[in-house]
């Protein structure tokens, strides 16, 4: 939330993943371990006209969108892999031609990450694909009440209710490191606090069973998420500006793919989804037990207005117009 099919792909972006002390991953799916190249979705080499090599962590909502744009470009005839590597893996991916689009940037959470590649022009931002996120410390609802907290200004005068610690993600995610450069820098009078990494499934339960048991706990929250309902999470408020934020997420693509593949390059660059479809996917998913690929049918299916927007200006793969395609 499945290796590629190219054995001296797998051979490269294994040798990168020893290299590489960075990953992350900002969902309830059970964790993989760090920089497994778990998905393959089948289709054509990264670089071939007529394909599109996506890539994803194992974040719900972007697990959705990438399988639903794989359905229907597929029933365009273009050729779709799906791979699941780290953020920072999937970065250098991106900058050597081994994957060529990602519709998961969150941004400005992702700067440190792909900042220099895009002001160098090695990756081109396309496209909003969502607005209205929020990727911040936060506090379940009821904590936030009994104690009085709004702001991580508020959490060091609480430290021993809290046993000094911040629970985040995987390691080497961006959200973990700006907790622990906040610590190191003793912000908000933190420098005494202790950042947990472990991974999402993990302090997801974590939050359930502090909650459950009436224990106050910090962790890295984020919406679009099912935390913010069963949670009420509360996001602290920054006054120092420590924290970047998340504020949208983007649709990014490798420099020059969009030119050999200007139909799917058109077809990544009109997806649109709202934070309440992103929270629903996450809810169907780790509430519903659906799998990726029944709600990703189920949406398209549901919302023939909205895949026709995406298909404006898309010809299929044999020259004919997209929407004529996939409306027989």
């Amino acid at each position: 939330m499945r290796p590629p099919g190219r054995r001296r792909r797998v051979r490269m972006l294994a040798v990168a993943a020893c290299l590489v002390a960075v990953t992350t991953a900002c969902s309830s799916a059970a964790d993989k371990g760090d920089f497994a190249l778990i998905g393959d979705s089948g289709g054509g080499d990264s670089g071939n006209a007529e394909s599109v090599t996506l890539i994803q962590q194992p974040w719900v909502d972007l697990q959705v969108e990438n399988e639903i744009s794989k359905q229907i470009l597929e029933q365009l005839g273009y050729s779709v892999k799906v791979n699941e590597v780290s953020v920072e893996l999937g970065a250098q991916a991106m900058s050597t031609g081994d994957a060529d689009a990602y519709l998961g940037n969150w941004w400005p959470s992702q700067e440190p990450t792909f900042g220099d590649l895009i002001k160098k022009g090695d990756v081109v931002v396309d496209s909003t694909i969502l607005e209205g996120t929020e990727y911040a410390p936060a506090v379940p609802g009821d904590t936030a009440q009994k104690l009085g907290i709004k702001s991580l200004a508020d959490l060091a005068a609480h430290g021993d209710e809290f046993g000094r610690r911040i629970y985040g993600i995987e390691p080497g995610s961006p959200g973990n490191e700006t907790i622990q450069k906040a610590i190191d820098s003793d912000a908000y009078g933190l420098g005494d606090w202790k950042l947990v990494a472990s991974g999402t499934p993990a302090m997801l339960t974590q939050v359930e069973k502090d909650q459950k048991a009436g224990q106050p706990i910090v962790f890295l929250g984020w919406s679009p998420h099912w935390m913010t309902v069963q949670f009420k999470a509360t996001f602290l408020e920054d006054p120092d500006k420590v924290w970047g934020g998340a504020g949208t997420i983007r649709t990014i693509s490798r420099k020059g793919w969009a030119a050999d593949n200007p139909d799917i390059a058109t077809f990544l660059k009109n997806l649109t989804f709202s934070t309440d479809e992103a929270g629903q996917f996450y809810y169907d998913h780790d509430k519903g037990s659906k799998s990726l690929e029944a709600i990703a049918k189920a949406w398209i299916s549901a919302n023939p207005d909205k895949v026709a927007q995406f298909l404006k200006g898309v010809k299929a793969s044999d020259g004919q117009d997209a929407e004529s395609v996939i409306g027989k």
